[in-house]
């Protein structure tokens, strides 16, 4: 593994891809478990997921897939960030301390902040926008929008739990850049939660796929 340092001073983990071991895709053919895993998969909700977590082989390796989305002009208008338990915690302090400063009801904070006190891994899936006269920046955020539910299905294919959050702190510019020193054009599209399962939770109302569905035929 290299390890360097962004402009801003954030340590980047990165590996040197193995070009040979690179394949093209391959053909198109039915596979039944996949499309079975997204009729049926359920996030976790933080307070379902215990404090084990991945190994750092495991995540690079669902970091991956994450990033296997669609991205028109090839512009990588994202980048990951791994939050780990101290920085977590320091987080979940910021949480209580700015959003008294935005006037945020206590009980909104602490429910906010309970999410971070109990999490163990968190992987904050950063919108980047590119310059770029063709790819409008709705268009690049919706691919940093498709990686955070890549790296959501990757992970419960894998067996753990996770969720993807977002909230005021997604956006807030004064949390980004005290928590995370993120750069002025940058905000976070998700930030999934990740852990072993403790609790399998119920499933939900599902939307209804007729009534949400216009069939146009000429």
């Amino acid at each position: 593994m290299i390890r360097e340092f962004g402009a801003r001073g954030l340590d980047l983990a990165r590996s040197v891809p193995d070009i040979e071991a690179m394949t093209d895709p391959r053909p198109l053919s039915p596979n039944p478990e996949t499309l079975e895993f997204l009729l049926s998969r359920r996030s976790r909700p933080p307070r379902m997921l215990g404090p084990e977590v991945p190994d750092d082989a495991t995540l690079r390796n669902l970091l991956t897939a994450a990033l296997r989305v669609p991205d028109h002009g090839k512009l990588e208008p994202w980048r990951l960030i791994v939050v780990r338990r101290a920085a977590i915690e320091r987080l979940a302090a910021l949480t209580r301390t700015r959003g008294a400063e935005l006037g945020i009801s206590p009980e909104r904070i602490e429910k906010d902040a309970s999410g971070f006190d109990t999490a163990h891994l968190i992987v904050a899936v950063i919108s980047a926008p590119k310059p770029s006269d063709k790819v409008p920046e709705t268009e690049q955020y919706a691919s940093a929008a498709s990686a955070c539910l890549s790296l959501l299905n990757a992970t419960l294919a894998s067996g753990w739990g996770a969720v993807w959050l977002t909230g005021w702190r997604a956006t807030d510019r004064t949390f980004l850049t005290q928590g995370l020193d993120l750069f002025p054009h940058e905000t976070v599209a998700g930030f999934i939660h990740i852990g072993n399962e403790i609790r399998t939770p119920p499933d939900r109302p599902r939307p209804d796929v007729d009534a949400l569905t216009t069939w146009i035929d000429e």
